[in-house]
């Protein structure tokens, strides 16, 4: 395959004629029998080129599109946009933390630019609709108008369709507020699913609400990480979307094809399970983080998870004593941190009281975070939480999603300490270790896992850089580490921001409690 002068793609057949359906070609006969085919290099004779079993096609945006934005495309990155501009309908697979939000916003605007797309719907967690859509949007293609359509009132989420906007970011379950409007507007001619798991049963109203508005034209481009990473049966509802002549028409027929009844509730995988998912999960591109060579060694993402209206209730109380306390008196490091912790306290969803009572809040929303940060994750997980209800509430959450888990906290003891580390660096469970930063010494090694959760920010610029060394060390497989932070209170985010530019612990405490104050 040749590119000619950013206009045409160059090949040799010997089989010409296939190639006739394409408008503009040119065939010009070989003294060696065979031929040469010359097509003009727009994407739909790139389209029709794939479907007609050339390989390797690229795509015209490796050579015609400008990359707009802050950032400017990693190789993986211009791959992916390449290959999901070339079908209507695909899978991106690529590990979190490869930039794929990019890469797909990318390809939506060449889409956008040529004409092919005229609005484009995203669907995400909620979590993410913010932190990384929105903000991608605003630092790529920023000639594109956005809005998050996310209001209690449905009717405000359809004025929001109504109001013309390039993109519009939704969260699962508030799709079906506004899908009769995504339906009647008629321009929406690409949507893309974020974390794509989500649409795994056939079953759900949420499944059911996205089928009816994908139209036979529509572009659907689905992302995940981990796909089918519970069982061979989860990619039916995938595949259902993407894919439909790649699996059996109903449910059961795809269960008795990648599955073995064992007894009458269990079932296990048969030998070639993974490849029928394979061919299931199709057209597909995936990138590893380890394939990711222009990725630095350690990546930073962002959760958001709201407050619920208790937690801002006592939030707002907190705020009110720690206004009283700086009017009365000078702030130091100790009473600063004091009350900054009551705050993270309250954010992470159990706060002590001054008689050492547990105030337990709904950690509903934040435990479902974590659940999809785990359900994306294909590898171990290393979480930190700051306080030992934190941990408590977590592991009783993990345990009984049926998640393998261990816990270390300062009333571990050494030697058992040591044995559950060796158990999460050898063994395939269990597969995520919930730990207290003050219980995470110099010499731990966690290089089992490639993701470090943060429940809450620390407050320690040390204890952070360190929590994050527990696995961003050598011995690391991975060669990629993703952190992840989840927040939502203000003094949380303010905090975080604060921890990654590595802000003294000397200011650190003083600072934020002033900066709240303000705020």
């Amino acid at each position: 395959m040749e590119i000619v002068d950013d206009k045409a793609l160059v090949f040799r057949t010997r089989n010409p004629d296939k190639y006739k359906i394409i408008p503009k070609h040119k065939i010009i006969e070989r003294d060696d029998g065979g031929y040469d085919v010359a097509v003009y290099w727009g994407l739909d004779e790139t389209r029709v080129l794939k479907n007609l079993g050339v390989r390797d096609v690229p795509s015209p945006i490796t050579r015609r599109y400008d990359w707009p934005g802050r950032y400017k495309p990693m190789a993986h990155q211009m791959e992916t946009a390449s290959f999901l501009t070339l079908h209507r309908r695909a899978f991106c697979f690529n590990d979190p933390g490869t930039g794929k939000t990019l890469a797909a916003l990318w390809a939506a605007d060449y889409l956008m630019k040529l004409g092919f797309v005229r609005r484009v719907l995203i669907l995400c967690p909620l979590s993410i609709m913010q932190s990384a859509w929105l903000s991608d949007l605003n630092n790529s293609i920023i000639h594109r108008s956005a809005i998050v359509a996310h209001h209690p009132k449905a009717s405000r989420r359809i004025e929001m369709i109504q109001q013309d906007y390039d993109f519009v970011i939704c969260n699962y379950d508030g799709l079906n507020l506004i899908a009769d409007e995504i339906v009647a507007d008629g321009r929406f001619d690409l949507v893309i699913v974020d974390e794509a798991n989500a649409y795994k049963t056939v079953t759900t109203k949420r499944w059911k609400t996205l089928k009816s508005i994908i139209g036979p034209q529509t572009h659907l481009w689905m992302m995940t990480g981990t796909p089918a990473s519970q069982s061979p049966v989860d990619a039916y509802g995938l595949a259902k979307l993407v894919n439909p002549d790649g699996v059996p028409k109903f449910y059961t027929a795809w269960r008795d094809t990648v599955m073995n009844k064992l007894t009458m509730y269990k079932w296990a995988p048969k030998h070639d399970a993974k490849d029928k998912v394979f061919n299931a999960l199709q057209p597909a591109i995936r990138y590893s983080k380890d394939q990711c060579l222009d990725l630095p060694p350690v990546m930073t993402l962002t959760r958001e998870v709201p407050l619920t209206p208790q937690q801002v209730k006592y939030y707002n109380l907190i705020k009110e004593q720690m206004l009283a306390q700086a009017a009365g008196e000078t702030i130091t490091a100790v009473n600063a941190a004091a009350m900054l912790n009551k705050l993270l306290q309250v954010s992470a969803g159990a706060a002590l009281t001054d008689t050492k009572e547990v105030v337990e809040f709904d950690a509903g929303p934040r435990l479902s975070v974590l659940e999809e940060i785990l359900e994306e994750t294909p590898r171990k997980v290393i979480i930190f939480a700051l306080h030992r209800a934190s941990l408590e509430t977590i592991q009783n959450h993990l345990t009984s999603k049926g998640i393998t888990n261990d816990v270390i906290h300062g009333g571990v003891s050494a030697n058992k300490r040591a044995g559950i580390i060796h158990r999460f660096q050898t063994d395939p469970d269990p597969r995520v270790l919930v730990m207290q930063p003050a219980a995470t010494a110099h010499g731990i090694t966690l290089t089992a896992a490639d993701t470090v959760v943060f429940y809450g920010p620390l407050m320690s610029v040390e204890q952070y850089i360190q929590a994050i060394a527990r696995a961003d060390r050598k011995g690391q497989t991975s060669d990629k580490v993703t952190v992840i932070h989840i927040q939502g209170s203000p003094v949380e985010k303010k905090m975080f921001k604060a921890l990654s530019a590595k802000v003294s612990d000397s200011t650190l405490l003083t600072e934020m409690f002033t900066l709240e104050l303000q705020g």
